[in-house]
């Protein structure tokens, strides 16, 4: 098979621990060097904490594998210092396509509003994405990233006496060494050893399909759009996706039926002929990558576990469609960082750890919740089901609210946190979707004569974002007391969005809102005050200025005890 790609090898080099003496002691220790633990290791160190990052292997995935990264994870991914890269490599998308056997039925735009940084999607091998990561992980001085060094045992020091955290066994090629972590974060993937070792399990659906993936090298002219097909004439009874991917490399998904033979599938006199017939015979092409898989919808019943916190797909798996995997795992490694980070500094309690949990594994149900429903209507479980899917997509070459049920992957989008303990509720009337524990939405901003971006001017820490008509309108006594919140503990940061240009703020940053777009996103007018977190989402929002009101929202979003008072 052809391949249009190099593996790097990393480099495996023994580890101090190996030489004797007591185990060391690590604030954090990730285990899988995947995307999510990557995005985990590198937000760590980018916010001061030394983090040891160990895999099992000394390369990239092998195959294409994720696929399709959603906006929220470009966002974050921009945060990490790897947006561009991925972006400027990736294949970008807006438009899916639909297809009822030879009629297209229904089409979508994933960005129907203008003026955002990122694309909907963008498609991009999974094995670019981790060597994106691994560099970035390479030039900050916080990681130590291990290769070939593999968890063996795991232990919580939970006895009488003991120090809080968690002790490790683990396997290299040099021998085996110990050492203890006061957190661990686990992201070594849906088959997690570490979950076994300590005895937990995940509980779901196993669907009763297979697939074939065929990354297939070809030059054609298709755009750059989800194509899916139910029932087409060349592969009746069955769905297939398309999608192009990086380097004129196309990813194609056929669906085989529970009784296919994964290994004789997989061979190239099986796979050939279904692509010929897709593409038609004159089309020339190669293999790069085959694979049959299977999917589920399980999730384990609890995100933290103590001292171990489970990231990614060693704390839930979901279906392909609709690309829910390694964007949710990214966004698991986001929420559960900055909280991490303000409880290894001492500046918040172990409890603020529990809403990483009741966040995530929430949007874990909402992602299993949709994923299921996609399959289900891709895979009908029974005749009666799939005349009912057929009906609805021969409706829906006419008819638009039979369009809404066409169910072809709903794709990923960021949870709406509304019922998170950590929201502070809105006292003041608010139109948009811009509520309490919403992702926050992107607007074009002007800072300092430069043009930029809201999430970009943000950033990773909190902020109390003021709106104001002109900023010379801000009162002195305003602008000290807007100074007042910032900094502390929790390294708030303060900031002005003026709604027309001009000078005059009194020491305080200022970003202008050059389209309007914050003000239409966000239903800001003069007075409007904003608090965000560290990872985006929106935590309060008032009418107007308040510091005892945002003094109370902060100690809430952070589990400290001024979060009890009344606001």
């Amino acid at each position: 098979m052809l391949s249009t790609y190099t593996y790097p090898r990393f480099a495996y080099r023994p580890p101090a621990e190996l030489q004797g003496g007591e185990p060391r002691r690590y604030p954090v220790v990730v285990v899988g060097a995947g995307p999510v633990g990557l995005a985990a290791a590198i937000d760590l160190a980018q916010q001061g904490t030394a983090v040891l990052l160990l895999d099992d292997d000394d390369s990239v995935s092998v195959g294409s594998r994720g696929v399709c990264y959603a906006k929220r994870a470009l966002e974050v991914l921009d945060r990490l210092g790897v947006g561009d890269r991925c972006v400027d490599k990736g294949v970008s998308w807006n438009v899916g396509r639909t297809f009822f056997r030879e009629e297209e039925v229904y089409n979508f735009q994933l960005l129907a509003q203008p003026d955002h940084k990122r694309p909907g999607m963008i498609n991009l091998q999974q094995y670019y994405l981790e060597e994106f990561l691994v560099r970035r992980a390479q030039e900050l001085p916080g990681i130590d990233l291990r290769w070939k060094n593999r968890v063996v045992a795991v232990r919580q020091n939970e006895q009488p006496g003991e120090r809080p955290g968690v002790g490790l066994q683990v396997e290299t090629p040099d021998g085996v060494y110990a050492l203890q972590c006061d957190w661990l974060i686990v992201a070594d993937g849906a088959r997690s050893s570490i979950r076994r070792m300590l005895g937990l399990e995940v509980e779901g659906q196993v669907f009763m399909d297979r697939f074939l993936i065929a990354d297939v090298v070809m030059k054609a002219d298709f755009p750059a759009e989800r194509w899916f097909w139910f029932d087409p004439p060349f592969h009746p009874g069955q769905s297939v996706l398309l999608h192009r991917q990086a380097d004129n490399v196309w990813r194609i998904d056929f669906q085989l039926g529970w009784q296919a033979d994964p290994e004789e599938e997989k061979k190239p006199e099986r796979v050939i002929p279904r692509i010929q017939a897709m593409l038609g015979d004159e089309r020339v092409f190669e293999l790069e990558w085959v694979s049959v898989y299977t999917f589920q919808c399980r999730r384990m019943s609890g995100f933290r576990q103590g001292r171990v916190l489970f990231v990614g797909d060693s704390a839930h798996q979901v279906s392909p469609f609709g690309a829910r995997g390694a964007n949710s795992g990214i966004q698991d490694a986001d929420n559960l960082v900055w909280k991490l980070q303000l409880v290894v500094d001492g500046k918040a309690p172990e409890s603020l750890l529990d809403s990483y949990a009741e966040e995530r594994e929430f949007a874990a149900d909402e992602n299993l919740l949709n994923s299921t429903r996609s399959t289900d209507f891709i895979t009908p479980k029974s005749k009666t089901s799939l005349n009912f899917r057929n009906a609805v997509l021969t409706l829906a070459r006419r008819y638009p609210f039979a369009r809404a049920l066409v169910n072809s992957g709903r794709l990923s989008v960021p949870a709406y946190l509304s019922k998170s303990s950590l929201n502070t509720a809105d006292r003041d009337a608010f139109a948009g979707e811009m509520i309490p524990g919403a992702p926050m939405a992107d607007a074009p901003i002007r800072e300092d004569g430069r043009d930029g971006w809201l999430l970009d001017a943000v950033g990773n820490h909190f902020m109390v974002l003021c709106t104001v008509d002109h900023p010379a309108a801000l009162e002195a006594s305003a602008a000290a007391a807007l100074l007042a919140l910032a900094g502390g503990p929790f390294g708030v940061e303060v900031a002005l969005l003026a709604l027309q240009h001009g000078s005059g703020s009194a020491g305080l940053r200022v970003l202008e809102d050059r389209r309007g777009r914050y003000a239409e996103r966000y239903d800001a007018r003069a007075g409007t005050v904003y608090l965000f977190r560290p990872d985006q989402h929106v935590s309060a929002r008032w009418r107007c200025f308040d510091g005892a009101a945002i003094r109370a929202a902060l100690a809430r979003a952070t589990c400290t005890p001024a979060a009890e008072k009344p606001v």
